[in-house]
């Protein structure tokens, strides 16, 4: 038999057995429908000819039986030739086959992580580098921490001495913490010098900053050769002070 998608028209040569007498749920190859397809229908029966009553007349004869009547058979009917992929029934889908023309997706290559990866890389390379020289050509900017030493450079020409054995660390019979340190300065230049402000830093075993305080020097300015002792002393200093450290303080 022959049948027709309801939504587009399509048609397929099926066998009658496929569709079976009480029909069943087919689905189109082209357009995806699905419909209920009815099963072919039956030629009506046609049932025998009744036979016909003997008729009696005056002259009695044999009784002679009625002939029966007997169906002629029609001519099989030759289906017509439809170029059509044949139907596959019973809930499948009519599949033909991928044309070369149908429209397939774009092709998208997969990343090679380690080439990101070397990029990246480089180009993290090339932003410390820059940063480097911009830092040592103009210099780091004054809110960085390192930006400034614990101490000031000071003046080559005058030479600031605390030797440790002049250093004292002490707790007190009331229980304060003391420090005490004398040192000297001595203008070893040629000229008079002004003698900066000193820096007195504590520091803990882990090189952490304890305590600090700044020291006046006794003369501000100092001849070519001249010396100036310093005595200076401290309480109520921390208990985790372990290491004293005398300098310029920092302009």
């Amino acid at each position: 038999m022959i049948i027709a998608c309801p939504a587009c028209s399509t048609r397929y040569v099926v066998p009658d057995s496929a569709i079976g007498v009480d029909g069943r749920t087919v689905r189109c190859a082209k357009c995806r429908h699905s419909w209920f397809q009815a099963g072919p229908e039956l030629p009506p029966r046609e049932e025998p000819a009744a036979a016909q009553a003997p008729v009696t007349t005056a002259v009695t004869e044999p009784e002679v039986p009625a002939a029966s009547v007997e169906p002629v058979p029609e001519p099989p009917v030759v289906p017509r030739p439809v170029v059509r992929p044949a139907a596959r029934v019973a809930d499948e889908t009519f599949d033909e086959a991928p044309s070369s023309f149908d429209h397939q997706p774009p092709f998208r290559p997969r990343r090679n992580m380690a080439k990101v990866w070397t990029i990246a890389g480089v180009g993290f390379a090339v932003l410390v580098a820059l940063l480097v020289a911009l830092a040592t050509w103009l210099g780091l900017p004054s809110w960085l921490p390192t930006a400034h030493g614990t101490f000031g450079s000071g003046n080559p020409d005058l030479v600031l001495a605390f030797p440790s054995e002049r250093q004292d660390r002490r707790t007190l019979p009331n229980g304060t913490e003391y420090f005490g340190a004398s040192g000297t300065v001595t203008n070893v230049g040629k000229q008079p010098q002004e003698v900066p402000p000193i820096l007195i830093v504590l520091r803990d075993a882990k090189d952490k900053v304890v305590y600090t305080w700044n020291v006046a020097p006794p003369r501000e300015l100092l001849k070519p050769g001249e010396s100036v002792t310093i005595n200076e002393a401290v309480t109520d200093v921390p208990k985790s002070a372990k290491v004293a450290e005398i300098g310029w303080k920092p302009e």
